[in-house]
C-alpha cells in the first residue's frame, strides 16, 4: 500500500524525531518506561493536527512542547500519587536503579529535584543543544524566561551537586 504525501511526510517526521522526543521525555520524567509512551502520545497529537502543522516553520518545536506538557502532567500526577502513598505506607528501601556511572546518577537525581520549568530549559539547552529561541518556542515561553530559568536551573544544579554540574552535564552528553 502506498502512502499519500501527507502520511509519507508524517512518517518521515516520525522516523527522524521519535527517538529524540523519547529521550527528551526520559530526561524530563526520569522514567524509562514512560518515555516511549509520552513520545508516542505527542506524535499522535501531532498527527491529528498534521494538516495544519506540516506547513509550519517548526513542527518539531510544537512536538517538544507537547512532550513537555505531557511530561509535566505525568510528573505532577506521580507527585500526587507519592503523597497519597506516603500517607498510608512508608516503603523500606528504594528499588535498585539500573547500573550507571555515579556522576550521571547524581546529575539525574539533581535534575529530578529541579522545578519542571527549570529542568525543561536546562535539558533542552544543554542535553539537546537547542538555542534559547528554539527552547522558548518548544516550551511556549519567552526567550528571557528561557535565559532566566536556564541560569537559575544551572545554579541550582551546581548547588545540589557541589559545583560539579557543568562538568557532569558535559559527561552526560558524551555518554549518549
Amino acid at each position: 500500500m502506498l502512502l499519500d504525501d501527507t502520511s509519507a511526510e508524517f512518517h518521515e517526521f516520525f522516523e527522524r524525531h521519535y527517538a529524540g522526543l523519547a529521550r527528551f521525555s526520559f530526561l524530563l520524567t526520569g522514567e524509562p518506561d514512560a518515555a516511549d509512551d509520552l513520545a508516542a502520545d505527542a506524535l499522535v497529537a501531532l498527527w491529528q493536527r498534521w494538516d495544519r502543522l506540516r506547513g509550519a516553520d517548526h513542527p518539531l518545536a510544537y512536538a517538544r512542547g507537547v512532550v513537555a506538557n505531557l511530561a509535566r502532567e505525568r510528573v505532577r500526577g506521580a507527585t500526587r500519587e507519592r503523597r497519597r502513598i506516603a500517607l498510608f505506607w512508608s516503603p523500606g528501601s528504594q528499588p535498585e536503579r539500573s547500573p550507571d556511572v555515579a556522576a550521571v546518577v547524581d546529575v539525574r537525581a539533581a535534575l529530578d529535584r529541579l522545578p519542571f520549568g527549570k529542568r525543561a530549559c536546562v535539558i533542552l539547552r544543554h542535553a539537546f543543544d537547542l538555542s534559547e529561541k528554539d527552547t522558548a518556542r518548544a516550551l511556549g515561553i519567552s526567550v528571557g524566561a528561557v535565559k532566566s530559568q536556564t541560569s537559575k536551573g544551572l545554579a541550582e544544579l551546581e548547588r545540589l551537586l557541589g559545583g560539579r554540574a557543568a562538568g557532569d552535564l558535559a559527561a552526560e552528553r558524551r555518554s549518549r
